[in-house]
């Protein structure tokens, strides 16, 4: 409703509470009263039911156009003389409304003294009704704590702990004495009885405070029922049992019980549940055309019932002036056919001993058509599947009614997905894309109609589809989150970032796209919570992740080395900060200044949480250590180093590993060890002690001292094995002595070969050998094996070039009848071989050569096979011949199947000669697809398949078409034109030049073009080959394919990448011809022009 259009009586929007307390301290006291109404109300107030002249105190004022008052004190003035009951009336000419009967006090206290010392309580003086957390004491002598402490109130004793704010006035002090125990009795409440009453809606204290000692435990319970655990509160160790916003439910018998070890006592509360007034029908304002009828209701409980009285602008309804247009009825005021002069206000008053409610209703009548108070033509985007509401606030008096259209049509909406509100709204409980329209309202009166019209388009909701997710990142690294946002294409969307709820300033290292944002070289100041939110002009959608920063961890510190021993001592540190990234390994690195100063070794690895480690140290070693921490990220910097620690040497404990001996020579023994490690020598001038015998020779040991790493042993006989055995030694002592290992002196040539090599069983690829063994002693040293040299001497294809590369195998045997296989042979092939005995050094002479044949095999795949499109209804397929034949070559073999969808046709074969290399396939239509199974033939069977398919069908830009530009004869054919005509422009040059001389007969005969161009083309035609044959390179017909350019050994390939046919077609004359023909200078360019000048 427009107030500045409408008239309407006054109606409070806002007052003070009914119980008004104030402070005294305070400078300005407000009492508030604002109304709003038509014309704007005027305001007055009554004081204790008298009318208040505000004028004639200067202290107390009116704010401009608001009834509220203020009332200063800072030029004087107590407060306290202001003190009674207010009301606020609000009149304009169509009524008066009224706000509550306020109750305005000043808080007032009484100075009071109290003091305990122990368990000495002394009485204080009591506090007229002043709210307990305003309590404010004067001298701050001694605070409460939590502690059991007794304070004594009036006659009633509290136990701690305390309100806030306290601090007490010292009047006496007590002395401390032990107080003996003795059982629980209550201070408070007395009796084993009592009532308390308490208001609905209001909160109910209860208090149990027990004397004893120990001090006895409080519990409560209630009788016939359980205690309302939503509302119930436990305070002051139990000792307040505090229940909000109380109902008649909570009405019966609280019991509390105080415990201790000596016993326990009981006190039952029984709680009555009053009710001041509250509202059951508040009356509410009425708004009626003239004639028409209505009534006003005002209907409240309470405990006791309420009395109800009615007022009219403020006066009791009685005295008021009678009107046959109002009845009244108890709680109910009834109107018959009202007229324009029956606007007023009333109040409705319930009120019982408990208190009272004040409520305003206005009666207006009015009389006035259908009219629209809304925007007009309203544009309403809503999201899809919400519920939806299209407003259409109108007025009227008589009360219109109204009705909702969609685009024009069908009769009013409302049931199913609709329904329509007495206001005007229309609610669409779940929006759809076919809910978009054009909507009108109309309201509809005796005095006439209005309408108005909503425009609803529903839209996709904005949401995150890809939101970002919680990232660790190294420093210096780079961290994305992805934010990617799905949204209606007609709404215009905006994604912005925030870090910790403040916005993100984008630039420098923060990068912001469509989809993500991006940090470069994270710093720590960058970890934080980010939030990506995308809005649109109907809805947004946010999402959130962490960025944890993670780094190397910072090096250990404070190293310090306790529990010395002589091979141990104790490494403590602290570890420095792990930067969100948990230590898992601690490497403890040592530095010695006697082997390699200056260089840091790893020691030993511990587990990250450990800082206290027990360090195995070597003898003879002036030692400092580091400690380097370890995180996912990386390592630490090492920490600082320790102090040096010096350990005492000993004897040797390590053996010289890897002890062995061998032959340099065929008469010496070169016997050699690894050394030790510098920090396994324990001590100064470390040497070896070497031992040697011969095996089971019954000898002595033969023993020599050396710093060294070698020792030889010379002279020796050839290939005998000795036993020996080594020990190292310091100056403080020997070490362990080795165990006996077996080494061997030289070797020399094996002295006899292999005999009587043959072959047997001989294959396609393999061969099976025979020899006779040699005498193991001729072979002078460690039997190695009996090894084979074989080569491919040659293939027996005609033509067909090899390799001869000499192979090697090698049989170990010692039966004596030995034999082998040779395979991975070539088929169809002449090879040779020999054999010879081998030691670790040195070949025997070779046995006799063998020569054989292996047997004929299918042959290998086609070189190639290619499939071309060269119309729509052909396939053009070319192969090469196998690069191994593996035998005669007698033809190749050709599978297809017509290919449809995942299934194939019929089989097809089609078999060839072995010098036809192509095949043209003609396509039932244009779309058909093959595959293609290609195979050369032997007299032994088909070889190696090489499969393909022909390709897919398109457009025909796909076809290979010759291209006439590019052809060589083209090419001539146009050079030549253009070189005639350049003659044809030198003579007429040069016959100008002359003066305009004319040719003779003859003269016009060499130089007509188009004779020449003629015998040109008639020359060509004669030398043409027969269609179907073709043409080698130098114009011979070729006769025969099986040639070495098929096996990759001459010659260029004739074919381009598509497999069309690109060589030129040129032709020579024989020489007799060009000899015998009279006019070949004169057809000559060159010697046209020479005739000529």
């Amino acid at each position: 409703l427009s107030e500045h259009l409408l008239k309407q009586p006054p109606t409070i929007i806002k007052q003070s509470v009914k119980d008004y307390i104030v402070d005294p301290r305070d400078n300005t006291i407000i009492i508030e009263c604002e109304a709003k109404g038509n014309p704007v109300p005027t305001f007055s107030w009554r004081k204790n039911g008298k009318f208040l002249n505000i004028g004639k105190d200067p202290r107390v004022t009116m704010r401009k156009r608001l009834g509220t008052l203020e009332i200063a004190f800072r030029n004087g003035g107590r407060p306290e003389d202001y003190e009674g009951e207010y009301q606020c009336f609000a009149a304009n000419d169509l009524g008066v409304a009224l706000s509550n009967k306020i109750l305005f006090r000043v808080s007032s206290k009484d100075i009071f003294v109290l003091f305990r010392h122990c368990w000495y309580v002394v009485p204080v003086i009591s506090v007229a009704y002043l709210p307990l957390n305003n309590l404010e004491w004067l001298i701050p002598l001694l605070t409460p704590t939590v502690s059991h402490r007794t304070v004594t109130i009036g006659a009633r004793t509290y136990f701690g702990p305390f309100p806030s704010r306290i601090s007490i006035q010292l009047w006496t002090r007590g002395v401390c004495r032990k107080v003996a125990e003795f059982p629980p009795t209550f201070l408070s409440p007395s009796g084993s009885e009592s009532v308390k009453m308490v208001l609905r809606d209001e909160q109910l204290l209860l208090e149990c405070i027990a004397a004893g000692l120990p001090t006895p435990t409080i519990k409560w319970f209630k009788r016939g029922g359980d205690l309302p655990a939503q509302k119930v509160k436990f305070e002051n160790y139990n000792k307040t049992l505090r229940i909000v916003h109380v109902s008649e439910e909570d009405a019966g018998e609280y019991v509390c019980r105080a415990i201790n070890h000596l016993g326990s006592v009981r006190h039952s509360i029984y709680v009555e549940v009053k009710a001041a007034p509250y509202w059951l029908d508040k009356p509410t304002n009425l708004v009626l055309a003239p004639e028409e009828n209505g009534r006003l209701v005002c209907r409240a409980n309470g405990n006791p019932k309420p009395d109800i009285q009615w007022l009219m602008n403020g006066e009791p309804i009685e005295s008021a002036q009678p009107s046959v247009n109002r009845e009244v009825l108890g709680d109910t005021i009834l109107f018959h056919k009202v007229l324009m002069e029956s606007s007023a206000v009333y109040q409705c008053n319930a009120s019982n001993q408990h208190g009272y409610l004040m409520a305003n209703a206005f009666v207006s009548v009015l009389d006035m058509p259908p009219r629209m108070l809304g925007p007009k033509n309203q544009l309403i985007k809503v999201l899809v599947n919400n519920r939806t509401f299209l407003n259409c606030p109108f007025f009227g008096s008589p009360l219109p009614v109204l009705r909702w259209f969609k685009n024009g049509q069908g009769s009013g909406l409302d049931g199913g997905q609709y329904r329509a509100y007495i206001n005007g709204t229309l609610e669409i409980k779940r929006a759809r894309k076919e809910d978009e329209g054009i909507y009108t309202c109309v309201a509809n009166s005796i005095l006439g109609k209005a309408e108005n019209q909503v425009q609803l388009e529903v839209k996709e909701p904005t949401r995150i589809i890809q939101a970002p997710t919680n990232q660790s990142a190294v420093r210096r690294s780079k961290a994305r989150f992805h934010c990617k946002v799905a949204s209606d294409s007609s709404l215009s969307t905006k994604v912005t970032w925030t870090k910790d709820g403040e916005p993100l300033y984008l630039g420098g290292r923060l990068k912001k796209d469509e989809e993500s944002l991006t940090i470069s070289s994270v710093s720590e100041d960058d970890e934080g919570m980010y939030t990506c939110t995308v809005k649109s002009e109907i809805d947004q959608d946010s999402a959130s992740a962490r960025l944890t920063v993670l780094d190397r961890p910072d090096p250990p510190m404070d190293l310090d080395l306790s529990d010395a021993a002589a091979r141990s001592v104790r490494l403590t540190w602290i570890p420095g900060n792990d930067h969100r990234s948990p230590v898992i390994e601690f490497l403890v690195q040592f530095e010695e200044d006697r082997w390699e100063p200056g260089r840091w070794q790893d020691l030993s690895s511990f587990p990250g949480d450990l800082n206290s480690v027990i360090l195995q140290l070597a003898p003879y070693v002036n030692y400092q250590f580091r400690v380097i921490a370890i995180n996912a990220v990386g390592r630490s910097q090492p920490s600082r180093p320790s102090p040096r620690y010096k350990t005492t040497g000993s004897p040797p404990d390590a053996i010289p590993r890897d002890l062995r001996g061998w032959g340099s020579k065929k008469d010496n023994m070169e016997i050699t060890w690894e050394p030790l490690h510098d920090l396994e020598r324990n001590g100064p001038n470390l040497q070896y002690n070497v031992w040697w015998r011969r095996k089971d020779s019954g000898d002595d040991w033969t023993n020599v001292t050396t710093f060294q790493s070698k020792y030889i042993v010379h002279p020796t006989e050839t290939y005998v094995p000795y036993e020996i055995k080594i020990q190292a030694r310091n100056e403080l002592g020997s070490g362990p002595e080795s165990n006996v290992v077996i080494g061997f002196s030289g070797e020399d040539k094996p002295t006899e070969a292999p005999t009587e090599l043959q072959v047997s069983k001989v294959g396609s690829t393999s061969a099976k050998i025979h020899w006779k063994p040699v005498d193991l002693s001729s072979v002078q040293g460690e039997f190695k094996e009996y090894r084979l040299y074989y080569s491919r001497e040659s293939s027996l294809v005609p033509g067909l070039v090899v390799s001869k590369e000499k192979k090697t195998t090698g049989f170990y045997t010692t039966v004596p009848e030995p034999s082998g296989i040779l395979k991975d042979l070539v088929p169809y092939s002449r090879y040779q071989m020999f054999m010879v005995v081998a030691n670790n050094r040195f070949e025997s002479p070779p046995s006799n050569n063998v020569i054989f044949i292996t047997e004929e095999d299918v042959p290998d795949a086609p070189r190639f096979f290619r499939i071309n499109r060269r119309s729509l209804d052909t396939l053009y397929l070319q192969w090469g011949k196998p690069l191994e034949p593996n035998g005669i070559l007698i033809g190749y073999q050709l599978i297809y199947h017509r290919v449809n969808g995942s299934r194939l046709g019929p089989q097809q074969i089609q078999t060839f000669l072995q010098n036809e290399t192509e095949f043209t396939l003609r396509l039932p239509d244009r779309s058909a697809r093959y595959k293609f199974n290609l195979s050369a033939l032997t007299k032994v069977g088909a070889g190696e398949v090489y499969a393909e398919e022909s390709p897919h069908f398109t457009n025909e830009a796909h076809i290979d078409q010759v291209d006439i530009a590019t052809q060589g004869w083209f090419i001539g054919l146009m050079c030549a034109i253009a070189l005639i005509i350049l003659i044809l422009l030198i003579v007429c040059f040069i016959k100008r030049s002359r003066g305009g001389k004319y040719p003779s007969k003859r003269d016009q005969l060499r130089l007509d073009p188009w004779r020449e161009l003629k015998r040109t083309r008639h020359s060509d035609e004669d030398n043409k080959p027969l269609q179907g044959s073709q043409t080698s390179l130098d114009g011979n017909v070729k006769e025969s394919d099986d040639s070495l350019v098929d096996y990759g050994e001459g010659g260029d390939g004739q074919f381009n990448e598509d497999g069309s046919f690109i060589g030129q077609y040129t032709v020579k004359k024989d020489k007799d011809e060009t000899e015998g023909n009279e006019s070949s200078e004169a057809t000559s360019p060159v010697n046209a022009i020479y005739s000529l000048a």
